[in-house]
């Protein structure tokens, strides 16, 4: 009996790589900007329930360390512990391909209309949105974090470090990383 509950929630928790390339599809073709990770954690989470919040925050924060963009490492990350390392690359292949071919479409189209005065616009239009989206979505990752003083002072910390005095995210790792491992190491709260 306890065999066939576990091997119920393995099933769960690991989908056909047909359903893993679609749910990751979907995602590369509805999200903009930095909507892709509240998407990925919707899917991941909420939705299919293929990983819990904990490991989903751990993997968003293996993500933010590796090179490249912090979604498609999500894919790899998410992907490998699903399937191995194929779901890796199918999870990966669905998240590229619909903004792939969408760059292609656009860089086309601006190639042939650079000079138009609204472009300038339009892109103008597209950046802010994207900073919204990614304001939004970093509000909703960190819910429980804006209630507590210390996350916010790292944080603000952080803010400071980057837009202000515009130091580059390896300073800003070395400074921030040792602070937040000392504020929040196991058995000590200060």
């Amino acid at each position: 009996m306890s065999q066939q509950l576990q091997s119920d929630s393995e099933m769960a928790k690991s989908p056909a790589l047909r359903d893993l390339f679609i749910q990751f599809l979907i995602i590369g073709a509805v999200s903009f900007g930095g909507g892709i990770i509240a998407y990925e954690r919707i899917l991941l989470v909420e939705k299919r329930k293929w990983l819990s919040t904990d490991e989903f925050m751990a993997y968003l924060a293996i993500s933010q360390t590796m090179p490249g963009l912090n979604s498609v490492n999500m894919a790899v990350l998410s992907g490998d512990h699903l399937r191995g390392a194929l779901g890796a690359i199918i999870a990966t292949l669905g998240l590229i391909f619909p903004g792939g071919l969408f760059v292609l479409g656009i860089g086309m189209i601006y190639a042939s209309a650079a000079d138009h005065p609204s472009v300038n616009l339009i892109l103008g239009g597209i950046a802010a949105a994207a900073t919204g989206l990614l304001a939004a979505i970093t509000y909703k990752i960190g819910d429980s974090h804006w209630r507590h003083f210390k996350s916010l002072g790292i944080i603000v910390c952080t803010f400071a470090l980057m837009s202000i005095l515009k130091l580059s995210l390896p300073y800003v790792i070395l400074i921030m990383a040792p602070i937040s491992i000392y504020l929040y190491r196991p058995g000590k709260q200060v």
